[in-house]
């Protein structure tokens, strides 16, 4: 199972297999067309509540990623995350995230849960 992160204003490449954006909202000042998304599913991603808990105050990272695999238990989040599994099953997937620190988001968090 090949699954890894990029951010999605790097230039596409042909190895990214499916290429699956994992934030709420679209990233800024890219055209649709350009980031050459193949699925978003906006379920997949942390609440509004957790994104902020996170970036105020400069929460944890460790914290942060055991509020979020609680959020992917839920069954809407569950659903889709077996989904991009079975997708990873078949093929390369690429998760894409406007994150300046991918290392430290919620696209690592599904990476390695993918990859368990």
């Amino acid at each position: 199972m090949s699954v890894r992160v990029r951010r999605v204003y790097e230039p596409p490449e042909a190895d990214d297999g499916v290429r699956v954006l994992v934030d709420r909202l679209w990233p800024r000042g890219l055209a649709k067309d350009a980031a050459r998304v193949d699925e978003w599913p906006k379920g997949l991603t942390p609440s509004t509540e957790l994104r902020r808990w996170y970036h105020a105050d400069d929460r944890p990272y460790e914290e942060f990623r055991g509020r979020y695999e609680a959020e992917l238990a839920e069954p809407e989040a569950a659903g889709l995350l077996d989904h991009v599994r079975e997708l990873a099953g078949r093929g390369p997937v690429t998760l894409l995230t406007a994150s300046k620190s991918p290392k430290t988001s919620h696209a690592e968090v599904l990476a390695r849960l993918l990859e368990d």
